[in-house]
């Protein structure tokens, strides 16, 4: 969809406003580039300038993203996931999977009782995507179809905060993934299909405490593993000789 010519004095804002729209409606998706700034001048009918102004208003609110060399991405869908992600980023680990946990906790309760034969079908989907990842031994692709396999639980729940939420988890959940999964624990913890398969079976029985409970299972092992890998750190850093 072509960008609104504008030709009203508060240019900058009303640019602002317009792409923020984009990206709210979806057209300009998280994750993808924005046209470049020519073709930007061009659709709006203003001055590289104010083009400029708008972006750089974008990117320091943590909706845009500059990558040298290479564009702008989208990096959150509204004000409201940038402010999150910038919370998380300065958060911990463990901080951020505990986040996790509550929010997974009652996704998988509510999708329990909300779930459609479609959202049913789309956790299988993504569960054996996951499983395939896994035993192909693709950890990039294994930690994709994991956090997607949670947010359709999410979606599942059919609320639509609960939803907006986890979607703006995403990238906090990876890196917490990325230690769990480097962590010095058995692979069946690094893993967990079977737990993940349990909160799947629990969603379809529509039992909604089991769900929760099964949920809970599998976000317990992975604080743990998160736990242990923090007590090895700070034993690897302490200075020979000392004790606790």
């Amino acid at each position: 969809m072509p960008l609104r010519s504008t030709t009203r004095t508060n240019l900058v804002d009303l640019v602002i406003e317009q792409m923020e729209g984009l990206i709210a409606d979806g057209e300009w998706q998280v994750g993808t580039k924005i046209p470049a700034e020519p073709a930007l001048v061009e659709q709006l009918d203003v001055g590289r300038n104010t083009v400029r102004e708008a972006v750089r208003a974008l990117v320091h609110t943590g909706l845009l993203e500059p990558r040298q060399g290479d564009g702008t991405y989208v990096r959150a869908s509204s004000g409201f996931g940038a402010a999150v992600q910038r919370r998380l980023r300065r958060a911990g680990d463990l901080e951020a999977f505990e986040v996790r946990a509550c929010l997974e906790r009652d996704a998988a309760r509510y999708a329990a009782q909300r779930r459609t034969d479609e959202d049913l079908a789309a956790l299988r989907a993504t569960l054996a995507d996951r499983d395939r990842a896994w035993k192909s031994g693709d950890l990039d692709a294994f930690i994709d179809a994991d956090v997607d396999f949670h947010r359709t639980i999410a979606a599942a729940a059919h609320n639509s905060v609960l939803a907006e939420l986890y979607e703006h988890l995403s990238d906090a959940l990876r890196a917490t993934l990325q230690s769990v999964i480097g962590a010095p624990v058995p692979d069946s913890v690094r893993n967990q299909y079977d737990a993940h398969e349990a909160i799947v079976d629990a969603i379809e029985a529509r039992d909604a405490e089991g769900a929760e409970r099964a949920a809970l299972a599998h976000l317990a092992q992975g604080m743990a593993a998160l736990r242990e890998s923090a007590g090895d750190r700070a034993e690897s850093d302490r200075p020979k000789g000392t004790q606790q």
